[in-house]
């Protein structure tokens, strides 16, 4: 809230001081140049959406209010000013009295011209025209016109309220009067400008006076000037103090005589600076304190460098920011080296060095060799990076190409094995992508899902001796606390998908997690781990130990920062992290215009252990009723498709099949599945079809999503009156409406204009790849603006899997199977091969 209502503060500001400002027309009103706005997106605070903003966002906004108060204008039928009446009254004299100071060189005694005038009359080329102050008591003079004067004057009685010079001037009538000031009337004045401005007054100054200062000699601390020998977290970094204004080296002469001048105003180099000699020699002192201690350790450890250049302290309370002395009369620049190391960390470049050559069997997107370089690049740098991409984008890709580069171009002192660590149900994904893009990597899966129990035993044994040749090793998170040896053994990279596993900084997962020894550490998130500070200090806490403070410090400093009224709170963090963060948006005109309109991916869920039990008695039940006599013909059929249901059911979840109306989400790995993707749409802001081809699973469905989302969603199926259909897809289509929209994929697979939704689950799969796109094209149809991305969620070892294998590497067979009718082709299978299609394997179940 603070942050919108400066920034139509903002707006209006600039119209009400618009010299162009007149009764008769609208002023010309420029948009905030690329340095305002830069300022504006740095005070952004943590919020939903802050990544979608950025320069064009503002400018759209600055336009949208000038369209609305323009609008408001016309409807009036008055003017500007009338308008700027009705919404505020103050607003009425603004631009009508306005006070000037101006340099008068002519005087060394009285430097400074002062001067008050008002709006005369508008000239016949739309200007304002001024006058001295003074004339208007002529003007003006009379009763009849007593009521204009007090209304003229109204704005200077409110500064005199406020402002004890204001008062001076009016009590003493010197307001009517030009006056020739000395250095520390004028900086009086200028100090009091906030105040003058707030009562209603234009305000013209000199053009050195800039963001309520003239320029200031400062304390400069120049970091990093020369190469460090070996850079990283633990890199010491060279420290070098100038005393300088405007960047130019000051003599010991010059700073003697400004600290010996009187504060305030004082002519240096032919130009006015402020003078504080108290601050000054505070600032000093301070930084010689750092110098000491810096030539006392050999140099400035890194992490500090960094915090003192983004002005990061978590130490420092919002209040004592807004004191801002250290800020003010002193500044830290990267020298050219270490500025030249930032530069590139955050705007990735690319290079031969970092191709990952023919072993890829994919073509990289130009966004995506980028992301491969900036992450070799923050690798060979031994620093952590979050490679937070859009979900869709190729971050596992990117990952891939690096091992690769890795693998191509080994460090003298990189260990070859690397360690990734991702959630169970993406072991399958992970799997299926390197055998697809990078089946050179020799990769080691710890995980009973993918490995026999004697396999783990002889690994855990000597894992040194049993990795030696490997690539990569794949792991669970929860399988982790289940392998101590890791923490002991040499990694390259240590991986992390879906990152946000460890924000929980006091979980054991994430405490083991943080202790495994690594060069360097990746992190993947698809979500905007940048504003979610809850997550971002143990994610940090993984990435660069030490860089964000301890988390006491972190947690005082959001608690200090969240009660500020101010806008900028949050810049020094925003600065301090954005080097290891890299986030490519599908929203961005650079990659969506180098994106397939569609995406699909799978979402392999893992069943729970209430689930297996169910799905094996399942299997066991079938087995006993094919063996009866009477199980032939028309009956066995039956008994086939009966049993293919009640798989599906249990793969949704286990209260379907017993309809027990319980529906626990720790009772179906899909559940759980869903409501991380849920929870990561909801955090972009996005919208989602979720099809089902039971209606019974809707309700059950529709009750966990409103928690994930914070809001209800709609539901369609069979049972939904005809009339009540439309108002529900006009409801969704709305920019405002229901975030999910649950659909039986009988009732809502075909006919729909569903346009508003980014995102398409098939919660369960129809086998019927036909019907499925035409669900699908209920999203991805004429009239959509946005990237559709359709998940298919496949339970891991399941009958669901294999089918899923058949459609996605034998088509001919899909055809002959899976086409119309192929759940009754399926009864044709005999009672051998039909058992073995529907049998669970347990070795792949791997509950997380």
């Amino acid at each position: 809230i603070v942050f919108w209502r400066d920034f139509a503060r903002r707006f209006f500001t600039a119209l009400c001081q618009n010299p162009g400002l007149s009764e008769a027309s609208f002023p010309a009103l420029p948009s905030p140049d690329e340095s305002a706005c830069a300022v504006i997106l740095e005070s952004a605070p943590p919020m939903l959406g802050l990544e979608y903003l950025n320069e064009r966002v503002l400018g759209e906004l600055w336009k949208s209010l000038e369209t609305r108060v323009r609008e408001g204008v016309q409807s009036t039928g008055s003017g500007v000013a009338a308008y700027l009446r009705a919404l505020n009254p103050v607003w009425a004299a603004i631009g009508r009295v306005t006070f000037h100071l101006a340099e008068n060189k002519r005087s060394p005694e009285c430097p400074f011209a002062f001067l008050a005038t008002y709006t005369h009359r508008i000239s016949s080329e739309g200007r304002v025209q001024h006058l001295p102050l003074g004339r208007a008591l002529e003007e003006y003079a009379g009763a009849k016109n007593r009521t204009a004067l007090t209304s003229l004057l109204s704005p200077v009685q409110r500064a005199a309220a406020a402002s004890p010079l204001a008062r001076e001037l009016l009590e003493s009538r010197a307001v009517f009067h030009p006056q020739a000031w000395t250095p520390g009337q004028a900086y009086r004045f200028l100090k009091e400008i906030p105040l003058l401005e707030k009562a209603g007054l234009m305000v013209r100054i000199p053009d050195w006076w800039k963001a309520g200062h003239p320029p200031r000699p400062q304390v400069q601390v120049c970091i990093g000037g020369q190469p460090a020998r070996q850079f990283g977290a633990d890199s010491l970094l060279d420290f070098k103090l100038e005393k300088t204004l405007d960047g130019e080296p000051l003599t010991e002469a010059e700073w003697r005589s400004l600290l010996s001048a009187a504060n305030g105003l004082v002519l240096l180099k032919g130009r006015w600076v402020e003078v504080n000699s108290e601050k000054l020699r505070e600032v000093l002192a301070h930084w010689k304190s750092v110098e000491a201690a810096a030539a006392g350790g050999g140099g400035l450890p890194l992490l500090q460098g960094l915090r003192l250049l983004s002005g990061f302290d978590p130490r420092t309370t919002a209040v004592e920011e807004a004191a801002g002395t250290r800020s003010d009369w002193s500044s830290v620049v990267a020298g050219d080296w270490l500025h030249q190391a930032l530069a590139e960390m955050q705007n990735p470049g690319v290079s031969r060095d970092s191709e990952p050559g023919p072993d890829l069997k994919a073509d990289l997107r130009p966004y995506q060799r980028l992301g491969v370089h900036w992450l070799w690049f923050m690798s060979r740098l031994r620093l952590g990076a979050c490679l937070a991409d859009d979900m869709g984008l190729g971050k596992t890709l990117q990952i891939l190409a690096l091992l690769l580069v890795l693998r191509r171009r080994p460090l003298a002192d990189q260990p070859r094995t690397s360690l990734l660590v991702v959630p169970a149900s993406l072991i399958a994904n992970w799997k299926a992508e390197i055998l697809r893009f990078a089946p050179s990597l020799s990769v080691c899966l710890l995980h009973p899902s993918e490995s026999d129990p004697e396999q783990l035993a002889a690994i855990a044994r000597r894992p040194d001796e049993a990795l030696t040749t490997c690539d990569l090793v794949i792991t669970s998170y929860s399988f982790l606390l289940r392998w101590p040896w890791l923490k002991d053994h040499s990694w390259n990279l240590l991986v992390l998908d879906e990152a946000q596993a460890i924000k929980n900084p006091g979980a054991r997962q994430t405490r083991v997690v943080k202790a495994i020894p690594a060069r360097s550490r990746i992190a993947l998130s698809g979500t905007p781990i940048e504003n979610r500070l809850g997550d971002l200090w143990s994610l940090f806490d993984f990435l660069c130990p030490g860089l964000l403070g301890d988390a006491a410090a972190f947690s005082a400093f959001v608690k200090n920062r969240n009660r500020s009224t101010t806008t900028t709170s949050f810049a020094p963090l925003r600065r301090l992290v954005r080097p290891y963060i890299l986030r490519r948006l599908k929203t961005d005109h650079r990659i969506i215009s180098d994106l397939p309109e569609k995406t699909e991916l799978d979402a392999f869920c893992p069943l729970t252990r209430t689930q297996a039990v169910l799905y094996q008695q399942a299997v066991k039940d079938l087995a006993e009723q094919l063996d009866a006599p009477a199980a032939a013909g028309i009956r066995r059929r039956g008994i086939i498709l009966a049993f293919l249901t009640r798989f599906k059911q249990i793969c949704n979840h286990p209260s379907q099949w017993l309809a027990d109306g319980a529906y626990r989400p720790d009772d179906s790995g899909k559940f759980q599945r869903l409501a991380a993707l849920g929870e990561e749409i909801a955090a972009r802001q996005e919208k989602v079809l979720i099809f089902s081809q039971y209606r019974e699973i809707a309700g059950p469905l529709a009750r966990h999503l409103a928690a994930v989302f914070g809001r209800d969603g709609l539901v369609l199926h069979g049972g939904t009156a005809v009339r009540k259909r439309q108002e529900l897809v006009d409801e969704f289509q709305r920019e405002d409406g229901a975030p999910f929209f649950i659909l039986s994929l009988k009732a809502g697979g075909t006919g729909l204009n569903l346009t508003a939704a980014s995102h398409v689950i098939h919660f369960d799969r129809w086998w019927n790849p036909a019907v499925e796109n035409q669900a699908t094209d209920r999203a991805f149809r004429i009239g959509q603006k946005r990237n559709v991305m359709v998940h298919r969620f496949i339970c891991r070892g399941t009958l669901e899997e294999r089918i899923h294998e058949v459609l996605a590497g034998k088509r001919a067979l899909a055809e002959q199977v899976l086409g119309e009718g192929g759940e009754q082709l399926l009864t044709e299978m005999s009672n051998a091969e039909l058992l073995r299609f529907v049998a669970l394997d347990i070795k792949a179940v791997g509950e997380e």
